[in-house]
């Protein structure tokens, strides 16, 4: 039998999306309160005050594609303190697709970096051009362990490679840092090759705390990569070898960036290039080994830890065409805007947060809260964690403490889950790939409110928002003639997902 609605049923079957669109799930984390539920919020036409952000009905947005994070032998370390259901508890939360943070891409270093236990290579065997010696033993035994882990959660995870060093013999120095320090053997009369006979300045580098000014103070004048075409072919080779190994093992890598802070000069693994070497090595070696070895393999140019832009510009203008994208990371978040201006194809990505000093405290959850607003809503399409787990306070092998989302007391193999996993959270958790930002209003311009919107491929919206004053803010979205509006406690993370 045919059923016919009354007037007033199909009236509300009518409007029962319009109505359903117009309501937004919230949910708040403060200090010790993390991930609360609170009460739904309804766009309002009345009331109408000045927004925190306007968002265009007609604006599309850059199209989001993955959150990430980095696989370090630490991190395995400070896991396997745990019992075997806490650890997949963890990863579970980490990576799964209904897990909190639903990470989807994960950053591999080529040889050791400074969250590895201690210095190795793939290669020991000095003038070995051909290969022959060229393993991943070592990381079978540790990182892919840990990479394991996460693939039972989330098997279709994918990943990219950048080294912190090459093999100690391919550099100038003979030796995995940059610079001498009582954490590592180089012998200081090393140091006068980074500026060829001038002084190093102790504070050059300030690790600790957020860097103020120019960054680098001074560049490097010398590559400390062996410029000879045999080392600079055989290390071009290395990138298509490890991505080859890594692949036998059901690891899937699918892009590549050259170095890891290349203006980190550094006491633990690094490596510094001038701007003509990075030129040189990507554009006559590298693009042309990956196109005929592996041409599914894309390749950024990166990661870019400076904010001096005539370097950045310099070297992006020479490989204009041959590279896909540029990791951003530290003070080149700088130059977000002035990149995405001249690079309008590229595609920029976060390749690493901040590393914070070991505090893992509140003050450090809003900072990550604010690089992760900032990042994306200025241009970004992916953004990367650094750590993601770690005991205690982070202390690396070469001497400074550094955050993660989740820590291990070493003591009583507990573990607890810090501010900074839940600023994650508060974007990873319902912002998917593939989703677009509609909008964004920076801590700056709010006086303390970041505030962002997306639409999801769903087609629902959500609003990521937080107070990082000590006073209660309202916060208003207006979509339209209707605006989202929420008083917003002191110190808190907030976001609204459309119902």
């Amino acid at each position: 039998m045919k059923r016919t609605l009354s007037l007033p049923l199909l009236l509300a079957a009518l409007c029962a999306p319009t109505l359903r669109a117009q309501t937004f799930d919230h949910f708040t984390t403060t200090d010790g309160q993390p991930w609360q539920a609170a009460r739904r919020t309804t766009l309002s036409g009345k009331d109408m005050q000045s927004p925190t952000l306007t968002v265009d009905s007609g604006e599309q947005g850059h199209e989001f594609r993955a959150w990430g994070t980095c696989f370090n032998e630490l991190d395995l370390d400070a896991l396997e303190l745990l019992t075997a259901e806490e650890q997949e508890h963890v990863m579970h939360d980490l990576f799964a697709p209904d897990g909190d943070l639903r990470f989807t891409r994960g950053r591999l270093t080529m040889n050791a970096n400074d969250y590895s236990r201690a210095w190795y290579e793939c290669d020991t065997v000095s003038g070995d051009f051909r290969l022959k010696y060229f393993n991943i033993e070592h990381d079978k035994q540790n990182v892919i362990r840990l990479i394991r882990r996460a693939q039972k959660h989330q098997p279709h995870l994918t990943f990219w490679v950048s080294p912190w060093s090459p093999p100690t013999w391919m550099k100038i120095n003979q030796d995995y840092p940059v610079l001498s320090s009582r954490f590592n053997k180089q012998p200081r009369e090393k140091d006068y090759l980074l500026y060829e006979g001038g002084e190093v300045d102790a504070d050059e580098m300030q690790f600790l705390g957020e860097r103020q000014g120019q960054f680098p103070r001074r560049l490097a004048s010398q590559d400390y990569m062996i410029q000879e075409p045999r080392y600079l072919q055989a290390y071009a080779d290395m990138f298509c070898r490890f991505i080859e190994l890594y692949r036998e093992e059901g690891i899937p890598i699918d892009m590549v960036m050259y170095q890891n802070e290349a203006y980190s000069y550094t006491p633990y693994p690094g490596c510094a290039w001038t701007p003509d070497g990075t030129v040189r090595f990507n554009r006559d070696y590298l693009v042309p080994t990956l196109r005929k070895r592996l041409p599914e393999v894309s390749l950024y140019i990166g990661t870019f830890n400076t904010n001096r832009l005539d370097c950045v510009e310099r070297i992006v203008d020479g490989l204009k065409g041959q590279v896909e994208g540029i990791g951003l990371q530290w003070e080149g978040r700088d130059n977000i805007v002035a990149i995405r201006q001249r690079y309008p194809e590229m595609h920029l990505i976060s390749s690493e947060s901040e590393c914070g000093n070991g505090s893992m405290d509140w003050r450090a959850g809003e900072h990550t809260f604010h690089l992760l607003a900032d990042y994306v809503g200025r241009g970004c399409d992916e953004y990367y964690i650094w750590n993601f787990i770690l005991c205690d306070q982070g202390v690396s092998p070469w001497g400074w403490k550094q955050n993660a989302l989740v820590r291990v007391n070493s003591t009583d193999r507990t573990f607890s889950y810090r501010p900074e996993f839940y600023a994650v959270k508060h974007f990873s958790h319902f912002v998917e790939p593939g989703s677009r930002v509609l909008a964004y209003a920076s801590r700056e311009e709010t006086e303390g409110t970041p505030t962002i919107a997306f639409r999801r491929p769903d087609g629902r919206r959500v609003v990521v928002t937080a107070n990082l004053t000590g006073e209660e803010r309202t916060v208003s979205v207006r979509f339209g003639k209707k605006q989202l509006k929420a008083s917003l406690r002191p110190h808190s993370f907030h976001t609204f997902v459309e119902r």
